[in-house]
């Protein structure tokens, strides 16, 4: 199905998709590093679920940027496994502590 907006109106909705996706990484950036540094510190549970939300809201929020700039559906398989390396990470990190 062809787009009703004229090509300009589509060529800057898909920029502006890009920009807020991109500012939306450091954000991601930061909440990874901060999560790691965050489970090296044995008393700081709050922070490593406080880190984490940030993390995935932001990822939330580059994968919205997307879509809503490239004004249709982002359906990826790679996008999911993705999720996998993150996921593995802290499963190693956290193994130690289920299997006591």
């Amino acid at each position: 199905m062809a787009d009703s907006r004229p090509a300009p109106e589509r060529r800057a909705r898909a920029l502006m998709g890009v920009v807020a996706a991109s500012a939306l990484v450091y954000p991601v950036l930061v909440s990874a590093v901060m999560l790691v540094l965050a489970q090296l510190q044995p008393a700081r549970g709050w922070a490593v679920g406080l880190w984490s939300v940030v993390g995935v809201l932001s990822s939330v929020g580059v994968v919205a940027a997307v879509r809503w700039g490239a004004a249709r559906r982002v359906l990826s398989l790679w996008l999911l496994l993705g999720l996998a390396p993150p996921v593995l990470f802290e499963l190693w990190l956290v193994w130690p502590r289920l299997a006591a």
